[in-house]
């Protein structure tokens, strides 16, 4: 019996997807040193959140930037590290769409190629890699491709109560939940975020803003996400998720560990359990409500349709 490698090389990768005369196609990448076709992927950085890498990895391999959608199956295999030890190379993926960039050729890569999902199918080197392929092509006849995120944020760590004098909505993050607020910056950049509702507390607004900065967007405060405002009327908080689920922008909301059980609630009853990872969905949301979101923590939900119709496909969680 072979032994399973002990060392675990984690990666992350895309499919992208167009539609081009009504017909749906994926871009593949040839890479000239093992002469194969395969997906844009690569070995997180140190530190790095597996969707900031599938981003940052299909840019380099492709010139294309894109923006996450739905997650994909992942794949998991046994390579040889630099000194030839095995390893297990686990990857993520996630269906993606392209949102600019040259489509240079960089990291090796001699050839991307979108083909139809037949031909990818034919090209695809890999057993392993028609996995990833299906899924999209299961959820592109579900209507289920085209999805939009909307994250949910659990302000970062701040400053303790007991230390605090001043009213507690004007309570600073600390230096953790500094750092923590720089680290949701990339992640949020990853599924092309571009609106912004946190409660009026400062911790929370703190905790957004710095990628209010990075992305040039307005950070828009609501007192019905706030502890006090929650207390006075828990219907407000219900308000504000209720218009972002009617806008159907990708949106992040942040607030506090006592109001965010009552909001994944009502993104709990969204869910669509027919979807592949429908299922999952639901209990990531229950026991983020049961167990309480970690400060800092950021739960994305991928969501198809707007408004009464909006259903959630797909929940990741991502501890910063």
């Amino acid at each position: 019996m072979t032994a399973t490698p002990s060392l675990v090389v984690p990666a992350a990768g895309t499919v992208p997807w167009r539609r081009r005369r009504g017909h749906l196609e994926v871009a593949m990448v040839h890479r000239p040193k093992y002469d194969d076709w395969s997906w844009a992927k690569g070995k997180l950085d140190p530190g790095e959140e597996y969707p900031v890498a599938a981003t940052r990895e299909t840019a380099e391999e492709t010139g294309l930037d894109v923006h996450l959608g739905m997650p994909l199956p992942p794949a998991s295999y046994t390579v040889l590290d630099r000194t030839g030890v095995p390893a297990t190379k686990q990857v993520r993926y996630w269906a993606a769409e392209v949102v600019g960039g040259e489509g240079r050729l960089v990291n090796e890569i001699d050839e991307v190629a979108w083909l139809d999902v037949l031909t990818a199918h034919d090209k695809l080197d890999y057993a392993r890699d028609r996995d990833q392929l299906r899924a999209v092509v299961r959820a592109d006849a579900a209507g289920r491709l085209t999805t939009w995120p909307l994250a949910v944020v659990r302000h970062a760590k701040a400053r303790p109560r007991g230390s605090w004098t001043r009213p507690d909505p004007e309570r600073p993050l600390d230096d953790r939940g500094e750092v923590q607020a720089q680290s949701i910056v990339p992640l949020l950049a990853a599924y092309g975020v571009t609106r912004l509702v946190s409660s009026s507390s400062l911790r929370c607004a703190d905790t957004l803003r710095p990628y209010a900065a990075a992305a040039g967007l307005p950070l828009r405060l609501r007192d019905g996400l706030s502890e006090e405002g929650y207390a006075a009327d828990p219907d407000r908080s219900a308000h504000h998720l209720r218009r972002m689920v009617e806008r159907g922008a990708p949106a992040a909301m942040c607030s506090h560990g006592p109001v965010l059980p009552s909001l994944l609630e009502r993104l709990h009853a969204m869910v669509d359990l027919s979807a592949d990872d429908g299922p999952d969905a639901a209990t990531a949301l229950t026991e983020a409500g049961d167990d309480g979101m970690a400060k800092g923590e950021v739960l994305v939900c991928h969501l198809v349709d707007i408004g009464d119709a909006a259903r959630i496909i797909a929940v990741e969680r991502y501890p910063t």
